[in-house]
C-alpha cells in the first residue's frame, strides 16, 4: 500500500514538472514571437536613441513641410513683435526602421521624450520658447518621424512709426536649427501659411519665406496698423480743440469769456498729452512724427492764447504790455485845469459872492467840461476797440491759414513720407 501510494506521487510530481515545463517554454515562444503594434513600440524605445542621427555628411537635414504663421500682438511701446509658429517636422533616422516582414505596420506611436528631436530656434527673438504639440510622435517602417512643434517667440523689431497711426513695415522672423562648424541640422522649409492674421490695432497683410544665405531662413512678416482707433483716440482729438480755439474768436475781447476759453483749451488740452502719454509709441530709428504734431498743436494753443490777452490789453487801454502808458487827452487836462479854478473859486466864496448868472455860467461850464471828456474817454475807447479788432481779425486769417496749411501738410507726411530701418543688425 505504501509503495502503490509512493508511486502514484511521483508519476503526479512528474507530470507537474513537465507541464511547468511546457508551460515556460511557450510562454518564451509567445513572447518572441509578439508582432503587435504595442510590442513594436517597446523594441523601438529599447533602443534608447537619444542622439542625432549621424551618417557620412555631418549634416542632418530637417524638412518643415508646413508651418502656420500668427501675429499674437505688436508692443508699439518697447517695439517688440510677439508671434506665434506652428511647424510640422519631418526628419529620417535609419535606426528606427523596422522590418516591415516582422511587424506588418507601416507606422507606430512613440513617446516623444524616447527618441532624439530636432530643435528650432528664432534667431532675433528675445525670449524664444518651443513646445511638443503632443506628447507622441509618429514613426514609419522607413525610420522617418513626423512631429509637431510650437514655437513663441518675443522678437526685437525696429517697427517704422514714423507715419504712425497710418504706419506700415515689415519685421523678419528669423528661423534656424542648431549648427555649429559645419555639423548638425538643416532645415529645408516648405509651405507658409499665415493664420488670424488681425490682433488688436495690427494687421499681418503678408508673410514670406526670404533667406540672406543658405543658412539664414526667415520669415518677412509685413504688417500694417488699422489707423481707426489711433486716429479716434489721438489725432481727432487735437483737430477739435484747434477748432474749438479758431472759433473762440467769435467771442468778444472785452469780458473776458475769450481769454478764459481760451486758458481752458490749453490746460485741457495739456491734460490730454499726459494721459496719453503711455499710449503714445516708443522712440526708434525713425521717431513718430505724432510727437512734433502734439508739439506744434500745444505751441498753436498757447501763441494764440498769447495774442487774445495782449489784444484785450490793447482794447482797453491802447497799449500791447502794462509798461506802455497810454496817452492822455486834451479834454482831461483841460477838465482837470477846471477842478482847479473852481477849487480856488470856492475857496475865495467866503469873501466874493457870485451873483445867480455867474453862478449858473459857472455850472454850465463844469457840465459841458464833463461831458467833453466823457466823449473824449468814450472816442479814445472806440479808437483802442477799433485798433484791436483790426489786429484780432488779421490774427485770426493767419492762425486759420497758418493751422489749415499746417494740418494738410502734416497728414501728406504722416502718410506719404518713408522712413527706412534696418531690420537685419542682429546678424552680423
Amino acid at each position: 500500500m505504501f509503495l502503490e501510494t509512493l508511486t502514484f506521487l511521483t508519476q503526479t510530481l512528474t507530470r507537474a514538472t513537465f507541464l511547468l515545463v511546457l508551460l515556460t517554454a511557450g510562454s518564451g515562444d509567445a513572447q518572441s514571437r509578439c508582432t503587435s503594434r504595442r510590442c513594436l513600440a517597446e523594441m523601438l524605445i529599447n533602443k534608447n536613441i537619444s542622439s542625432q542621427p549621424q551618417y557620412e555628411n555631418c549634416t542632418h537635414v530637417i524638412r518643415v513641410p508646413l508651418m502656420e504663421y500668427q501675429t499674437l500682438s505688436v508692443d508699439t511701446k518697447n517695439l517688440r513683435l510677439i508671434s506665434r509658429l506652428q511647424a510640422t517636422v519631418v526628419w529620417r533616422d535609419r535606426e528606427l526602421a523596422w522590418d516591415t516582414s516582422i511587424y506588418n505596420y507601416e507606422e507606430v506611436i512613440l513617446p516623444v521624450d524616447t527618441i532624439w528631436t530636432p530643435e528650432l530656434h528664432v534667431t532675433n527673438g528675445i525670449l524664444t520658447t518651443m513646445e511638443h504639440s503632443s506628447r507622441d510622435l509618429l514613426a514609419y517602417s522607413n525610420g522617418t518621424v513626423k512631429h509637431t512643434v510650437i514655437i513663441n517667440a518675443e522678437v526685437n523689431c525696429e517697427v517704422n512709426l514714423f507715419n504712425y497711426p497710418f504706419a506700415a513695415d515689415e519685421c523678419p522672423v528669423a528661423i534656424q536649427a542648431w549648427s555649429v562648424d559645419g555639423c548638425g541640422t538643416e532645415l529645408e522649409l516648405g509651405h507658409l501659411r499665415s493664420v488670424d492674421s488681425t490682433h488688436g490695432d495690427w494687421k499681418t497683410d503678408r508673410v514670406d519665406y526670404q533667406k540672406k544665405r543658405d543658412d539664414r531662413n526667415y520669415i518677412m512678416v509685413s504688417l500694417s496698423i488699422k489707423y481707426t482707433n489711433p486716429f479716434i483716440t489721438l489725432l481727432l482729438p487735437t483737430i477739435l480743440i484747434l477748432l474749438a480755439d479758431v472759433v473762440s474768436f467769435a467771442l468778444p475781447l472785452g469780458g473776458g469769456e475769450r481769454n478764459s476759453f481760451k486758458v481752458t483749451l490749453v490746460l485741457s488740452f495739456t491734460m490730454f498729452l499726459g494721459i496719453l502719454n503711455n499710449k503714445l509709441p516708443g522712440d526708434s530709428e525713425c521717431s513718430p512724427i505724432i510727437r512734433t504734431h502734439f508739439c506744434v498743436c500745444l505751441v498753436l494753443l498757447v501763441l494764440s492764447m498769447l495774442v487774445s490777452l495782449v489784444l484785450t490789453r490793447v482794447a482797453k487801454d491802447g497799449g500791447f504790455i502794462f509798461c506802455c502808458c497810454p496817452k492822455r487827452s486834451g479834454p482831461k487836462n483841460t477838465g482837470n485845469k477846471d477842478d482847479e479854478e473852481d477849487d480856488e473859486a470856492k475857496a475865495d466864496i467866503s469873501v466874493v459872492q457870485l451873483s445867480g448868472s455867474e453862478e449858473s455860467n459857472k455850472m454850465l461850464r463844469m457840465v459841458v467840461n464833463f461831458l467833453q471828456a466823457w466823449e473824449a474817454k468814450g472816442e479814445e475807447s472806440e479808437r483802442n476797440m477799433e485798433l484791436a479788432n483790426m489786429l484780432d481779425q488779421t490774427f485770426f486769417w493767419f492762425y486759420l491759414v497758418l493751422g489749415s496749411v499746417y494740418f494738410i501738410s502734416m497728414t501728406c507726411v504722416m502718410v506719404k513720407f518713408t522712413c527706412t530701418v534696418n531690420h537685419f543688425d542682429f546678424w552680423y
